[in-house]
């Protein structure tokens, strides 16, 4: 439910041979890196995971010089015990994979669990346990990214959910001085539950301030049906202006 932090995989360098100048491939370096950050509400894809409140984030990543990447991120969440169980306050999203390129094009696969340690969701009515397992592929090219991920296990506690999926089409476009605009278009179709599948759109304007430190604000909208995603009392598919800070170190 983020973004996966990852090293160049080609730098050049310029050196001389015999007095002649000759571009050399420097060897790409393996990295470890951390992130912490707060956001006004936390969505995933498109839907409010805190209630519409603000929320406190952050992971650690390590990226293989040969592409292999694992990384752990988390956040404070509302949305189990807004559905009536008694334990579940916490997402953990633990993930590994690789990325590549081929040609102009780049490519990335993996799985992800989302674990949301200690959760009894399992033992409300009409609910599954929350904890999801999936895996994803991508490719980019230019700006243009599209990804597919594909649930292994019931998603997001919907029963006999298994196989559902989601698709997910952007592109990260750089304005210069900093800012980029990353429009978003995605589909989540839950298996077996047709009212729980819907589709989101968004707006994101970045700004990289520097030392690490990045803002961002995201118009999101979603069509998803207000009786499944509606909980104590909250709407979280409601059209919305999110807004985060983040630092990357």
């Amino acid at each position: 439910m983020k973004k996966i932090l990852v090293p160049s995989l080609i730098a050049l360098a310029l050196g001389s041979v015999s007095g002649l100048a000759q571009a050399q491939a420097a060897a790409p370096a393996s990295s470890v890196s951390f992130n912490v950050g707060v956001t006004t509400d936390y969505r995933y894809r498109g839907i409010s995971q805190s209630r519409l409140q603000p929320a406190l984030q952050g992971g650690v990543d390590y990226a293989d010089k040969s592409g292999f990447y694992v990384g752990a991120w988390g956040s404070t969440i509302k949305w189990i015990k807004d559905s009536g169980a008694s334990k579940g306050t916490t997402e953990v999203d633990l993930y590994g994979g690789f990325k590549g390129a081929a040609g102009d094009v780049s490519y990335d696969v993996g799985v992800l669990r989302y674990q949301y340690f200690g959760n009894t969701l399992g033992a409300v009515a009409n609910y599954a346990n929350a904890n999801t397992t999936e895996v994803y592929g991508a490719v980019t090219y230019n700006v243009f990214t599209a990804k597919y991920s594909h649930a292994l296990t019931n998603t997001f506690g919907n029963v006999n959910s298994k196989n559902s999926y989601y698709l997910d089409l952007s592109a990260t476009f750089d304005l210069g001085n900093g800012f980029t605009l990353t429009p978003h278009v995605g589909r989540q179709m839950i298996n077996n539950t047709p009212l729980a599948t819907y589709n989101d759109y968004s707006l994101t304007l970045g700004k990289d301030l520097g030392n690490g430190l990045s803002a961002s604000a995201m118009a999101v909208s979603t069509n998803a049906d207000t009786g499944p995603y509606t909980l104590a009392g909250k709407y979280n598919g409601k059209d919305a202006l999110v807004v985060g800070l983040k630092y990357a170190f």
